[in-house]
């Protein structure tokens, strides 16, 4: 490999790398719960559906308060998923 042809894959590397993690880096929590709780307002849910929600909202803020964005919002989604957004 020439010197041009490794500066070029260097600087392409240097570039995508960041865009990438910042892609993939999760929302913040509060975020998430504030989204949540706004579809919970507006959703009609049965009992046993209210519980699950209820029970994925507290997990996620437990997570949310020991600085676990991404799981917080994996158990934010489920809850989502649950009320059907």
């Amino acid at each position: 490999m020439n010197k041009f042809a490794f500066a070029f894959a260097f600087a392409a590397v240097a570039i995508v790398t960041p865009l990438a993690v910042a892609i993939a880096a999760p929302t913040p929590c509060e975020t998430a719960l504030k989204d949540l709780r706004a579809a919970e307002a507006k959703a009609t849910l049965n009992d046993a559906d209210k519980n699950k929600v209820s029970e994925l909202e507290t997990k996620g803020i437990e997570r949310c308060n020991a600085d676990d964005d991404k799981r917080a919002d994996d158990f934010f989604a489920q809850a989502m998923k649950i009320i059907g957004k």
